[in-house]
């Protein structure tokens, strides 16, 4: 088998299997439970074939039904959970976010690109709350407005960069949104030439990050780690000084002990 990504109507596309997964993903924590018009429109699929998927998932497991309503069952983790027991590097990473959250007392994580979001698969957990929502293993972050996601970015081909750039919805989160492609690019391009990321209550008012990205021994890339921190508690200066040197030393570290 080559690399090449299979498109919707390709003779070995299984549409099936794509939208059940669809059917899947349609809940999230702003919707735990719907009926099946509700999982319908999220899905944009008609009612019929959404009540086929739902009831195949519901005698998998996947899904359980009370009354009218549908919700994951605790079954869905095991996808997640293969994910992670073949992740070899996870748990010399977690040991070394875990030293950073020790060291400084923020929440340090790593985290993945997939599709426009980053995605959380590794996290150590400072006592205080930064976001309204609660990060965990799985959290899922629009790429451009984090210090993790444009880091990610920056390690793109550009073609493939230029893509996102074109579809990417920019909202303003905050003031300090960045609303603009042409300045996320150039910010982007910034990131990239040195080496690192800072994002500056772009996300979220009073949240600041900043993150590298961290490589295998070989090469290979494993995602991008972060400090997330408050505004008010940690400014700018100790945030470069002391919060990304520190970044940095776990991300040498993390390539000098993987294969």
């Amino acid at each position: 088998m080559d690399d090449q990504v299979l498109e919707p109507g390709d003779r070995d596309y299984v549409g099936a299997l794509a939208s059940g997964l669809e059917v899947l993903q349609a809940f999230d924590a702003e919707r735990p439970r719907m009926t099946l018009s509700e999982v319908a429109a999220r899905t944009k699929m008609d009612r019929a074939k959404a009540r086929r998927f739902l009831l195949t998932l519901h005698a998998l497991g996947f899904v359980k039904r009370s009354g009218r309503q549908f919700a994951l069952t605790p079954r869905v983790m095991q996808l997640g959970y293969a994910y992670q027991a073949s992740n070899q590097y996870r748990p010399v990473i977690q040991q070394y976010l875990e030293d950073i959250t020790c060291e400084l007392g923020e929440s340090s994580s790593l985290a993945v690109l997939d599709g426009d979001d980053v995605v959380y698969v590794v996290r150590s957990s400072a006592r205080h709350r930064l976001m309204a929502i609660t990060l965990s293993v799985g959290t899922r972050l629009p790429a451009a407005y984090t210090s993790m996601g444009r880091v990610l970015l920056a390690q793109l081909p550009e073609a493939e960069l230029e893509a996102f750039l074109a579809r990417v919805e920019l909202a303003p989160h905050t003031v300090s949104s960045i609303t603009d492609s042409h300045a996320l690019n150039k910010e982007i391009a910034k990131v990239r030439s040195q080496g690192y990321s800072i994002v500056d209550q772009e996300l979220d008012s009073g949240l600041r990050s900043a993150a590298v990205p961290v490589f295998a021994g070989n090469g290979e890339l494993l995602g991008a780690i972060n400090i997330s921190t408050n505004a008010a508690r940690v400014d700018m200066k100790t945030l470069l000084d002391v919060y990304l040197s520190r970044l940095q030393k776990a991300a040498e570290a993390v390539r000098l002990t993987t294969h």
